[in-house]
This record gives C-alpha cells, sequence and structure tokens, in this order.
C-alpha cells in the first residue's frame, strides 16, 4: 500500500478529500486496509444479529423517496395501528431461538407524539425483559421522549442521515438535514447508544457517498452501530427506477466505513435480499460486522434465517453473543448452526 493511506485512529475531523482518496484505492489494496482495521479492533468470524420488526406500519407522512411506508406513494403498504405488546413479544421470542441478541423494532412516524411515547416504553420494557438488546426506530423525538424511551430500557436509537448533506434534498422534502442531527443530539444527550447510516444507490456519486461517511465519522461521537444500506426499488415510489449500484462500490462503501470508524459496528443491512453469498462474504471481510436476520426489513424482503445460518456456517461465521446471555445461549446457538434449524415457536 502507499503513503496515502491514513492509519485508522477514531478521529472526528475527516476531510472530504481523504475519504475520497480511500475509495480512489486500487480494490484490493482496500479491502485488505480495511479487513487489518477490522481484526485490529473487531473479532472478524463474530457477526452481531438483530432483527427488525414493525411495530407500526405505513401512513407516514415524510417523503423519503425510498421509502414504501410513505402515505403519498401509492406501493401497496397499507396503514396499521400499533402492534400490542403480546404481538411484539411473540416476534421477540421468535427472534431470540434463531440467534438475533438485539431486537430493532421501527414505527412510520415523522415523530411519534406524547401519547405513543408510553406504549412504545411498555414494549421496551417487555423485550428488554426477554434479555435482548431493545432498538428503536421512531422518526424524529419530541422533548423528553429519549430520557423515558431510556428509562423503559432501550440500548439503541436508530435514526439515520440517509445520505450526504449535499444530495439530502434530492431525497427528502418534509425535513431537514439537520433536524436529523438534532435528533442525534438528543438521543446522545439521554445516554442512547446511536445506531446511525445511510443509504447507497440512490443515485449519488462516489462523492456524495463519500459525503455520507465523512458526516458520519465526524459526528461527536462515532455511532456505535453503522447501518450501510442499498436501495431496495420499491414500485410506486419516486426511485423505483434508480440505476443499479455496482456491487464491488457497495464493498468499497463497507470498506471505508469500517476504516473513518474503525470502532463502530458495521451493519451489511437492507439491500441483501439481492446479494450473492459471495458479495456478502466480501462484505464480511471488508468489515461488516452485523446483520438484520428475519424475513423482513420493515416492509421489504430480506434473506430468511436459514439460509443465513447456512452462510454462517460456510464462512465460519458465529453470532455475536451478548456477555449475560452468551452461556446460556452458546449450545443453543451453536446446534442451530450445526443443523441449521430451529422451532422457532419456542
Amino acid at each position: 500500500m502507499d503513503g496515502t493511506i491514513p492509519d485508522a485512529p477514531v478521529r472526528h475531523d475527516w476531510r472530504q478529500q481523504e475519504i475520497e482518496t480511500l475509495f480512489d484505492l486500487p480494490f484490493m489494496e482496500l479491502l485488505a486496509h480495511a479487513h487489518a482495521v477490522h481484526t485490529a479492533n473487531h473479532d472478524p468470524n463474530a457477526v452481531q444479529v438483530s432483527t427488525l420488526l414493525s411495530i407500526k406500519t405505513g401512513g407516514c407522512p415524510e417523503d423519503c423517496a425510498y421509502c414504501p411506508q410513505a402515505q403519498r406513494y401509492h406501493t401497496g403498504v397499507e396503514a396499521q395501528k400499533l402492534m400490542d405488546v403480546d404481538a411484539v413479544l411473540e416476534r421477540a421470542r421468535a427472534a431470540r431461538a434463531v440467534g438475533a441478541s438485539r431486537f430493532c423494532m421501527g414505527a412510520a412516524w415523522r415523530g411519534p407524539k406524547d401519547r405513543d411515547i408510553p406504549k412504545v416504553a411498555e414494549i421496551i420494557r417487555e423485550v428488554k425483559a426477554l434479555g435482548m438488546e431493545t432498538c428503536a426506530t421512531l422518526g424524529l423525538l419530541g422533548e423528553g421522549h429519549a430520557e423515558a424511551l431510556k428509562a423503559a430500557g432501550l440500548d439503541y436509537y436508530n435514526h439515520n442521515i440517509d445520505t450526504s448533506p449535499d444530495y439530502y434534498g434530492e431525497i427528502i422534502h418534509t425535513r431537514e438535514f439537520d433536524d436529523r442531527l438534532d435528533t442525534l443530539e438528543e438521543i446522545r444527550a439521554a445516554g442512547l447508544k446511536t445506531c446511525c447510516g445511510g443509504i447507497v444507490g440512490m443515485g449519488e456519486t462516489r462523492a456524495q457517498r463519500a459525503g455520507l461517511l465523512r458526516a458520519l465519522a465526524n459526528l461527536p461521537e462515532h455511532p456505535q452501530s453503522v447501518p450501510v444500506n442499498q436501495l431496495v426499488r420499491v414500485p410506486g415510489t419516486p426511485l423505483e427506477n434508480a440505476p443499479d449500484m455496482d456491487p464491488f462500490e457497495f464493498v468499497r462503501t463497507i470498506a471505508v466505513a469500517r476504516i473513518v470508524m474503525p470502532k463502530s459496528i458495521v451493519r451489511l443491512s437492507a439491500g441483501r435480499q439481492q446479494m450473492s453469498d459471495e458479495l456478502q462474504a466480501l462484505c464480511f471481510f471488508a468489515g461488516a460486522g452485523s446483520i438484520f436476520m428475519g424475513e423482513k426489513l420493515l416492509t421489504t424482503g430480506n434473506p430468511d434465517v436459514e439460509h443465513d445460518h447456512a452462510l454462517f456456517r460456510r464462512l465460519d461465521l458465529h453470532p455475536m453473543q451478548l456477555e449475560a446471555d452468551a452461556h446460556e445461549s452458546g449450545t443453543m446457538h451453536a446446534d442451530i448452526l450445526a443443523h441449521g434449524k430451529v422451532d422457532v415457536g419456542a
């Protein structure tokens, strides 16, 4: 590797040109560098497994160009009410049984109203009681909301910035980029961990992908979890005819995210259903250390559980476990990976 490759300390002062230089490295050199950063900071054979459930689907007033839950688009997604606690717990138990250590809950709101917070807090408390990490993505938060969710046992709050500041206005018009930064500040101030990433393949340039990663890496604290989503083109949304993204460009994005945020867990997120096993393996090598497991990500498809278990076996990967849960769950998860089947109704 030549001398233009920077070291990978935890920094918050990345320049745009530095990140573009990383993107421009020869592919194999970039992957080698990213993998070295990954192994220096993480177990390269452990993958954090989350499950994402839409607890309140559809009817969102926002106009995010990628989203099938926006009420203004005709995508076949019908607006539904907030799920009740027992229905959510049934799904959380099933997720835990197949190896998920974190349960993520999404609601299609611009932001929750004050009356919604006690209901969501009850769900969080019950899921937390199962011994799982909890994450919620509910949109923009009002005064006191983050603190109430934290008190209920919420571990992570997801709030993606979606794309680079200079491309944001091409994708979303109903909220400003700074609105997202303000919510992230509220989350950090409440003592919650942040899950924050973006979406690539929305017609942005490589420089704008670099701008997305720069915005994330230069936050006051790096997000503990950084989901990198590949656009899932949904008929009825403005991006339904977006051009295909070069798969190797997606791997480059994972690799650069790993280098500029070395301590964060980079999640291979939406779009996995369209990825080959070989492409996913490249992403894991480049620094992806987390996936969503389950049949859906909110309203879009995801590889099924047995396929993911088979892929883990082929790549000698194993689910990352919470410390308190590792002893109890280790035997069960080893059996899942060895045999590929489990009774998800347990």
